[in-house]
């Protein structure tokens, strides 16, 4: 049987370098499911895998969208399942990265079947929106639907107030309308997690943040302003400085922004990851041991 190997973990946790070592060892591709490094001209901000990192194995889902072009989970799920199709025709594995948990369990347990969109309840939470700000919608889903939370893109009103109309459409919430029964794959799935400690991890974090400063963070998100209106660019690190450059705060204050609210995300990627048993968790010291954890999942 074929088969993909998941790898995922919070932000700055090292799932590139992982994800490139595993692809040369099995001689295949891998699959990018950071729906964030999907945009092209955002390479800064979003630590996209360099061109050498890309040389060295091949990288699908990374550069193929403008940052004004709307992509969902849906989408990626059928884009993905060819591509590993594609992959599978050569090579008996294919390696699949990234942090966006949506993304992941999509590509691994299929889409949801949720009730058509309420045009009314669209509206409210529409108004809503515009009236109190985004992060009026935030706490409100997490009050109402902790779980889901979690996953979900947080900084994408668009989905937030998806989730709301479900919940006062159902009664329920909308994480316990998520498909109970996983779609069938022609392939065996083996996911891996990267562990890492909280202090080694936000350490990380603020290295990555001033590297990026350094390696032009600011150009970057100057030369993206028509699309700041995106929600590609409504995201950590591009929201943060486009405020800098508003004049707002200052760049000092944009910079320890960015690293605070990497921090938050990455707290949120690690429990969500923690939630999902599948996963079996790796230090760096004890990657020598994948390989063979691979082979022990094949039995």
């Amino acid at each position: 049987m074929k088969k993909i190997i998941v790898i995922g973990g919070p932000t700055a946790s090292g799932k590139t370098g992982l994800a490139i070592e595993l692809a040369k060892r099995y001689n295949t591709e891998i699959i990018n499911a950071d729906s964030r490094q999907f945009y092209k001209y955002m390479n800064i901000g979003t630590a996209k895998p360099t061109p050498d990192e890309q040389l060295q194995a091949k990288h699908h889902f990374i550069d193929f969208l403008e940052p004004d072009e709307e992509y969902n989970a849906g989408r990626f799920e059928i884009d993905a399942l060819k591509t590993i199709s594609e992959i599978h025709e050569k090579n008996d594995y294919a390696i699949v990265v990234g942090g966006s948990g949506l993304y992941l369990r999509t590509l691994c347990e299929g889409m949801d079947a949720l009730p058509e969109t309420d045009p009314e309840l669209r509206e409210k939470y529409n108004q809503l929106f515009k009236d109190q700000g985004l992060e009026t919608i935030q706490k409100l889903l997490f009050e109402k639907d902790p779980d889901y939370y979690l996953i979900v893109d947080i900084k994408n009103p668009h989905r937030i107030i998806r989730a709301l109309e479900v919940i006062e459409q159902t009664g329920t919430t909308y994480s316990s309308l998520r498909k109970k029964v996983k779609a069938e794959r022609p392939f065996k799935i083996i996911k891996i997690a990267i562990d890492i400690s909280r202090d080694e991890l936000y350490e990380r974090i603020n290295v990555r943040v001033d590297k990026m400063i350094d390696a032009g963070l600011v150009d970057e998100v100057k030369n993206l302003t028509k699309y700041r209106d995106c929600n590609a660019l409504n995201t950590v690190g591009y929201i943060d400085i486009f405020s800098y450059l508003d004049g707002t705060i200052s760049i000092e204050e944009a910079i320890e922004l960015i690293k605070k609210n990497s921090r938050n995300y990455a707290k949120r990627q690690m429990t969500w990851f923690n939630k999902d048993e599948e996963f079996h968790w790796f230090s760096a010291e004890e990657f020598d041991g994948i390989p063979e954890y691979i082979e022990s999942q094949l039995e």
